[in-house]
Formats: C-alpha cells, structure tokens, sequence
C-alpha cells in the first residue's frame, strides 16, 4: 500500500476542492465484511489527473460523473482519476470493506460476556480509507452526510445527532466542513446516558455488560464534562462548533481516546469494573478534558499536514491538565503530570529518535513517519513547553492569542507558522524566537544549583531583612548553570528545616521562593540569611528541564523528602532522582532505599503509584542484577506491607489499593496470595475483584505456583473480555515451555488474535526471573516480529515492540542481536521505531547495572 507523500498531499489540494461525501454503510452483511457506498462531490480547479484512496476487500463499481470506470486499474489503496476537466465532478465508489480486528479502520467487537457485537471506527491518519473512498489528507476538509443501515436493536452514533428512520436505517446529521480522519461511527446495542447541557444533547455510551459500572459513574463523567464545557466557554470566544456532545466507551481502542467532533471514543477501561485511586479518576477526567480541548484545536481549526500533529496534542494535554484543575475537584493534576507524563517526555527527548516538538516539514515527509511523532515529545514536552510559554507570556496574552487563532482560521487548517503569528499579534513578546529555541530543537537542557556565601561586597546588594528571622547581615548566593540552549523562567524553592516546630522532627519548611531567569547575566543571585538547607530548582515545575540540586541539598532530599511540605514539589525531587538513577548518577540501591524510608509518609496517590511504578518496573526488573533481583524485590514488598499497616484504618483506601497491587506483583512466595485468592479477601480490605484476582492468578502463574485447570475455573467466573485478557496474560506467564511454545505460536504464528489479546500475552511472555526459560526466543523475536508486522500492520507491529520485545534480557548479546536486527530492509517504519527506542532503553539498563557494580 502506498503511504501519501507531503508532496503529494500539497499538489491535490491545490488541485481540488472537495464539497460533500455521501455515504451509505450497511452493517448487516455478515461477520467479516460491511458494505460501504461513497458519492464524492469535489472540484478540478484546472485539467489534470488525480487520485482517490480506498482499500477494499472488493471493489464492486466505480464511476465519475456517470461513467463506470474499471474496478482493475486500483493499484494498491489508489484509485487513478486521469484526465479530469476543470470544473465539478461526482465520483461514486461501491465497495466491500474488511472489519478489523487491531483497532483500526471498521473494528468488530463480541463481548463474550453476553454475545452482543459493536463496530466502531478509528480513522486516524491514513485508515478512513477501509472505511469508505476519500481524498485522504487534513487540508482537504468537506462535508459529510452518512447513512447507516445495522442491525435491529443497535443504535448508531456519529459526529452529528443521528436518527432512526425505521428497520435498522440511520441518518446522521451533515457534519460541517471536517478532516477525513475526523469522521466517527459507533454501533451497537449501546447501554446510553443522555442529558442536555448548554442547549445541546449530551450522551455516553458503552456496552451493556458494562451499564452498571458506567451508571454508577454517570455522574461524575457527565459532571466533569459539564465543567470543561463550560470552562472553555470563559476561555475561549469561538463557540463550541458542532451540534452535540457523545463520548462513548468502545472496546479494544488502541489509544487513549479519539478527539473525534461530538463523537468522543475512549477505550473502554475508563468504565470501571473494579476498585480505583482517585488519581485513576483524576486519569479519567484528564482525558475528558483533553479530548474537549481538541474540539477547537484539532476539530475547528486542523493542522494542514501532519509535521504540525504537536499543535494538536500539546494543546490538549496542556488544556485538559490546567482546565481540570481550575473546573474541577481534581485541583493537584499537575503533580500526576509531573511524576507520570513528563518522564514519558524526558525519555523520549534522549533516545536516538528524538525530534523537535515541532520537527522541520521536511522530516515528516509522508504519512508513515508521521505516525512515529505520536510520543512522549508531542504530547509530554510539548505540554510543559506550552506551560513555561504561557509563565513567560502570561495566560492573558496566550488565550488572547490562542483565540485570534482559532477566529481567524475556524473549519480550515493551519500551520505552526499561523500559530506563532497570532500568539505574537497578543504580546510585545518576541514569541518566534522563543519558538525556535523550543518547539524547532531536540534534547533537554540540565540546570544545575551551586549555592555558597558571597564576598561581603556582595552583601549591601541583597534585599533587606524581611522579618522571616534571616535579615541578620548574612546571606547565601546562587549559580544556576545551564548544560543546554534554551531560556527558562523558573522558581527558585528555599527551604529550612522546622526543629522545634509543631511540624516535627524531619520537616521541612518554605522560607521563600523567587523567580530567575536561565541564563542570567552571570552575576549570582543573593538572598538574605543563611544557606537554606534546601534549594529546590524548578519549584512548581514551570519548565522542562533536568534538575541537579547542590550537593547538601541533595543530602537533605535523601533524609527529609517526605517533610516537604508541596506534593509538587516533591514530583520536581523524585524526577531528578529518577533521572539520576537513569544518567548513572544514582545507584539503584540508593533510590530503593529512599523510597523505602519516604513512602510511608507519603500521602499523594500520584507519587506513591509513579515511584513505585520506577522502582519496580525499572529498577527490580531491569536495573539490578538478576543476583540482587530478590533484594530489591523485598525491599518493595517490606515498603507495601507498611503503607498496608498504615491503611488498616480504612483512612487512605487509594493508597492501601496502591499498596496492594504493588505487593502482589513484587511477591516472590506464593502463601499470601493463595490466602487473600482463597479468601477472596485481603485481610482489612479490599474485598477481590475482578482486577485483583486477575493480577494475583498472574503472579502465581510466574511464580509458578498455579496451573492451567485453576486459570480455566478463573475464566470461568469471569467470561468478560479483561478475564479473556487475564487468562491469555495467566497463561503465558507459566513457567513451562510448553506454556511459551503455546503463547509465542499464538503472538507469530497464528494471526487471529485481536490487538487486546495480543497485547495480554505478550505481557505475560517475557518476565524477570524466566530468562532461561525464555533466552532462546530472543533472537526469535526479531525476524518473526517484522514479518509479523508486515502482515498485520503498524498497530500490532507498535503492540509487538511494546510489549513483545525482549526487555528483561539485559546483556550485551541481546542488544548487540537487536542492533543488527536495525539493519534489516524488510522493517516497517512502526515496528523500526520501536526497536530503536527499546534498544537505546536496553543501552540505558545495561550502563545503569555496569556503573552500579562499581
């Protein structure tokens, strides 16, 4: 199939116009195909020849104004449409369309649970084409009128109200003027909650198995809806664009969720079946808020071509984190940002792959490469440059210049260059130069403390005394030494320690915070007193940047971080011990025992869940050695079983659910397990649900202390897809080869598994602790992954370098087998990307374990 070039894609829309589409999609033909009718009303501005995309199982006719064309000449997903005449065209396309079964295009769904089916579409980047024939570009906007013909008791969703004309026919409402990959359906026997807001019909949706567990949240979703909504009406002058409002929960979604206009799809686990943390919720909420934004910016206004996909993204993840916590009840969302996304960021940003947030025109030449740029640096550091754009602007002159953007370029596209202008039409601000030193370069800066005592000369400059016990005649200075290009306004934390307060033994207390800009002038910063026993770069993580403190900082951090009194403050301070550990500045053992002695303390769920989440997913599982495995291990099951201890009283049950999740996967003896299965019960609370027993069943299958007969019973108390999932993940983690020779025939061989399922066993193939077991696949997955994701496409081969790469086989054989593995042609772009990134991950474990055995 051929990918559409940025050349090409600016060469047909100076050729065309494209007014209407009219499509017809009959959804009861049978189970592995759907008919899809397409009537293209476009104009030639001049004589030419063109093409139109369209990737059928058949192509039944095709005509242009009323002559059939011949069905052979489709070469590929193109169409050739040669000699057109200056002036309007109708193009009619009938054709049989594949379902799929990896979340793209027309995705086909049956719940085991009760039988139902559902089809929804995921039309990002190029796959409108297996849904209907279009001229498949952003900047080629139209209209479009759909009608759906589905099965009896199914109710249809789409971008626009949709209507029941009788005998399972659907008419959505016309769209107004939208991009091809924006267009939504969802069918089904859908379980609905509908109300009106603001004069328009609000609704979610999921499948019925689901209804209790969207109905008790119902509330709650709708309410943060109402709250967005309403929000960025205050924000924003442009209306909100379309006629209605739909989120509906769809299964086997491969992102998060699709900004999709009024049809929102969100993967189905947001509708929850079992016990949660409130920052799961604020999680939840987040992404509510995010796909909103991207009504307006994404929907309204649309990049012209697909180098500009951080103008979408950065937007939205920084609107739906801010607009979160200025509507809602969720008012701490930049801590979970700061421990939870911006690593994902700051990673991405030091891998090999790395781009500028807004890379060069030039660099995302076709679609296949644009697919690439969907990481931690459009969304993440995008995000957090967007957020020390709006500290340096002011968010006055930001949405000022936020909404001349979206008037002046509402249902058309536009560029980056369009954006910096109508930012700098708000501001006496040179906003194009703070562009290129952000948005148009790669890599994170590295700022550095150094505090001392300055020369008495130095001390008539520093400001007075200010009655906070330090305007003694002392005073400290400060250094900030930058390893990078770009400026940074940042806070400056001082703190002290607070003995003989009421706080405590070990706390920590704000003496004062001030604001500086990196670089100055060269002259170093004083205040008055003495030298703070901390000094906190970055407070309030304004910027994006790496953060190393002063070497008695440091120490203070390492005894008193859970005496300090800002949650966000704290997210700054486990990321630059994060970032250590990865940089080889920070043994492993060190970060573990930091934990060990501050999580117990700690009473914000979004630190607790992303230390955890390192120390565990990183350190015990990829950074020490397979020797001092069982020791970090313990380390992580001791620190659970205190913040267990701590929650006895039913007080904090976000964080006793934390903690015992953590401890059953950081389990290495069985006993406990088998008493809480048993018992269906962890003793105090909770009571298991359907995520616990799976998780628990899990680490008894890598334990090897369970067997498939007692998997089967599982299933067959949980016939639900996630038990389906469960069982596949179970079943792989068994310690047998036989166990591996069934999962990894089942991954490479057999091809029906549907991108969930694909994904379960590949999590459950490779663990910490089987390398034996499984060392002789490694050098399997690389030549079987890549024929593999010829076959299935990018998102199973992205599914296959997630979570199928061999991540636990920390040696210089593997990586140096997967670096020649890079070599070979026959890689698709997606599956190349992933393995470039897994590898530069698995350089980064093997340097952290070699500097830690020093």
């Amino acid at each position: 199939m051929s990918v559409l070039t940025r050349d090409e894609a600016q060469t047909r829309a100076q050729f065309l116009d494209v007014e209407r589409y009219t499509i017809a999609l009959d959804l009861t033909t049978g189970e592995e195909a759907f008919d899809s009718v397409t009537a293209i009303r476009f104009t030639a501005r001049a004589a030419g020849d063109t093409f139109v995309e369209v990737k059928p199982a058949t192509l039944r006719s095709i005509s242009l104004d009323g002559h059939p064309l011949d069905p052979a000449l489709l070469d590929g997903n193109r169409y050739p449409l040669t000699g057109l005449t200056a002036g309007p065209h109708e193009l009619h396309i009938d054709a049989a369309m594949h379902y799929s079964r990896t979340g793209e295009g027309m995705h086909r769904f049956t719940d085991p649970t009760d039988g139902e089916t559902y089809v929804y579409t995921q039309l990002f980047m190029e796959d409108v084409q297996r849904v209907f024939a279009a001229f498949d570009q952003p900047d080629l906007k139209s209209v479009f009128a759909i009608d759906v013909t589905a099965p009896e008791g199914w109710t249809v969703l789409g971008n626009g109200v949709a209507e029941h004309t009788g005998q399972g026919r659907w008419t959505i409402a016309p769209t107004p003027l939208i991009s091809t990959y924006l267009v939504a359906i969802a069918a089904g026997p859908w379980h609905s909650v509908t109300t009106e807001h603001a004069g328009l019909p609000f609704g979610i949706h999921c499948r019925r198995s689901l209804a209790p567990y969207l109905d008790a949240d119902a509330d709650e979703i709708l309410d943060i809806t109402r709250a967005c909504y309403d929000r960025y009406h205050e924000k924003f002058d442009e209306p909100y664009p379309f006629d209605s409002y739909d989120q509906a929960f769809v299964p086997e979604f491969n992102a998060g969720a699709m900004e999709n206009p009024g049809l929102v799809t969100f993967r189905d686990e947001f509708v929850y079946r079992s016990a949660v943390t409130d920052t799961e919720r604020q999680t939840r909420a987040m992404v509510i808020a995010h796909e909103m934004a991207h009504m307006w910016f994404g929907d309204l206004v649309t990049l012209t071509w697909w180098d500009d996909i951080w103008l979408n993204e950065s937007f939205a993840e920084y609107m739906g984190y801010q607009t979160l916590t200025e509507a809602t009840r969720f008012t701490d969302t930049w801590v979970d940002f700061g421990v939870a996304r911006k690593g994902w960021g700051y990673d991405a940003d030091q891998r090999p792959s790395t781009h500028p947030v807004a890379p060069d025109p030039d660099a995302v030449p076709d679609t296949a490469s644009a697919l690439l740029n969907f990481d931690g640096i459009s969304y993440a550091k995008g995000a957090s440059a967007l957020r020390q754009l709006v500290a340096w602007l002011g968010e006055k002159d930001f949405l000022a210049g936020i909404n001349a953007h979206f008037a002046r370029h509402r249902f058309a596209n536009a560029t980056l260059a369009d954006f910096i202008d109508n930012l700098a039409s708000a501001t006496d601000r040179d906003v194009h130069a703070w562009a290129e030193q952000w948005l148009r370069t790669t890599g994170i800066d590295t700022l550095t403390a150094e505090t001392g005592t300055p020369e008495p000369a130095a001390a008539p400059n520093a400001p007075n005394g200010n009655g906070n016990g330090h305007g003694n005649g002392q005073s400290w200075s400060l250094t900030v030494t930058r390893d990078g290009s770009r400026p940074h306004r940042i806070t400056v934390g001082a703190y002290d320690h607070a003995l003989g307060t009421q706080a405590g033994p070990g706390h920590l207390a704000l003496r004062d915070r001030f604001e500086i800009d990196v670089p100055g002038d060269g002259t170093p910063t004083i205040r008055p007193g003495r030298r703070p026993a901390l000094v906190v770069l970055n407070d309030g993580d304004l910027t994006y940047a790496k953060v190393r403190l002063d070497t008695a900082s440091w120490d203070t951090v390492l005894t008193g971080l859970s005496g300090i009194p800002d949650a966000l403050t704290r997210a700054v301070l486990w990321n630059t011990a994060r970032d250590m550990v990865r940089d080889g500045e920070l043994d492993p053992a060190t970060y573990l025992a930091t934990a060990r002695t501050h999580l117990p303390h700690e009473s914000d769920l979004a630190l607790v869940q992303g230390v955890l989440s390192f120390a565990a997913g990183q350190i015990a599982a990829r950074y020490v050695a397979p020797e001092n495995r069982p020791g970090a291990l313990a380390t992580l099951t001791d620190l659970c079983r205190d913040l267990i201890r701590r929650t006895e009283d039913g007080s904090n049950p976000g964080l006793r659910l934390i903690a015992v999740r953590h401890f059953i996967d950081a389990a290495t003896q069985p006993d406990t397990l088998r008493t809480w299965l048993d018992e269906d019960t962890v003793h105090g609370g909770p009571e298991l649900d359907p995520e616990l027993r799976w998780r628990i069943l899990t680490r008894l299958a890598v334990l090897g202390a369970t067997d498939e007969t007692t998997i089967a019973a599982a299933l067959e108390a949980d016939p639900s897809a996630t038990g389906r999932e469960g069982a596949a993940r179970c079943r792989a983690a068994l310690p047998t080869p036989e166990a591996k020779a069934a999962a990894w025939d089942a991954l490479f061989t057999d091809d029906t598994l549907s991108n969930y399922l694909f994904t379960a066993t590949a999590q459950g193939f490779w663990q910490p602790g089987q390398e034996e077991l499984t060392g002789d696949y490694v050098p399997r997955f690389y030549p079987e992954a890549t024929a593999l994701a010829a076959r299935r496409g990018p998102a199973i081969a992205e599914a296959a370098g997630r979570h199928a790469f061999p991540a636990y086989a920390v040696d210089a054989e593997s990586l140096a087998t997967g670096t020649r593995a890079l070599e070979d042609p026959a890689l698709i772009p997606a599956l190349r990307r992933k393995l470039v990134d897994q590898l530069d991950d698995l350089r980064r474990a093997l340097a952290v374990r070699t500097s830690a055995d020093r």
